[in-house]
């Protein structure tokens, strides 16, 4: 009787330990269904620390650390906008405002200038060169912006300190930038592209104010210092007009640095 009991109970036990076995590979497959690590010792998938593991591990990437303004949440790199074609500067440009600034030049840069067939891409305007002022402060290019502060540098301050004995305080000018065409011509003026630049009067330190209107009869150290201004000038500019050559440039002396064929220069 007690034989015949427990082969019951056997067989009874078999169907639940079964069940058992069962019910625990279902717990373990659902475990492995939800990581991706070791099922044994239940490693996270992701990193914890302080980069997720699912960026790739760039040469230079950053922490994520709470305070660098260029990190999002996720631990990827913010990266700043490129800058824009018209505040990409040529290296010529750039090479140029060394330049100006070996030729001791206080200038501005500013926005470009548009205006029909007229205009600078990249203007600069010069309110003085070293101690001498530009009054008012005029809007040119770069390149004439330089060749006009090396002519001041090199040519009309010591030419001042020989025939005056007195350094230059302020040149007044007339005219730099302007939209306009050459007078009686369907030519666009040089000042039309900024290449050119009007003088009207050079006011000295000892309060000497001369006139680049055409002097008297005997004013001999006035018309030497003009004289100098005009033939120094034309080692600079490619072209120097002033009294004398027409009515227009009476009272003025009109440089720029306009390219010609041959290299041609018109100083008159």
């Amino acid at each position: 009787m007690a034989g015949k009991f427990r082969a019951v109970f056997l067989a009874a036990a078999r169907p639940s330990k079964l069940a058992a076995m069962i019910a625990a590979g279902v717990a373990l497959a659902t475990v492995s269904a939800c990581n991706t690590g070791s099922v044994l010792s239940l490693e996270p998938a992701v990193d914890v620390g302080s980069q997720t593991a699912a960026v790739p591990q760039y040469t230079g990437m950053q922490k994520l650390v709470p305070s660098n303004p260029y990190m999002t949440q996720a631990a990827y790199p913010r990266m700043d906008e490129p800058m824009s074609p018209v505040e990409q500067m040529p290296a010529s440009e750039t090479d140029c405002r060394q330049q100006l600034k070996r030729l001791d030049v206080a200038y501005t840069d500013l926005a470009p200038i548009h205006e029909g067939q007229c205009g600078i891409d990249y203007p600069v305007k010069v309110s003085a060169i070293g101690s001498v002022q530009m009054k008012p402060a005029a809007t040119l290019t770069c390149d004439m912006a330089a060749t006009f502060a090396g002519w001041t540098r090199n040519e009309l301050v010591p030419s001042a300190r020989w025939r005056y004995f007195s350094g230059v305080k302020t040149i007044h000018q007339g005219s730099s930038y302007s939209c306009r065409n050459i007078a009686g011509e369907g030519v666009l003026s040089e000042h039309g592209k900024g290449n050119a630049l009007d003088v009207m009067s050079i006011e000295l330190n000892n309060g000497d104010d001369i006139d680049v209107r055409k002097p008297g009869l005997f004013a001999f150290r006035t018309r030497g210092f003009l004289n100098n201004v005009r033939a120094d000038g034309c080692q600079y500019f490619t072209t120097v007009l002033g009294p004398g050559y027409n009515y227009d440039h009476r009272n003025h002396f009109h440089f720029d640095i306009k390219n010609r064929k041959n290299g041609y220069r018109a100083c008159r």
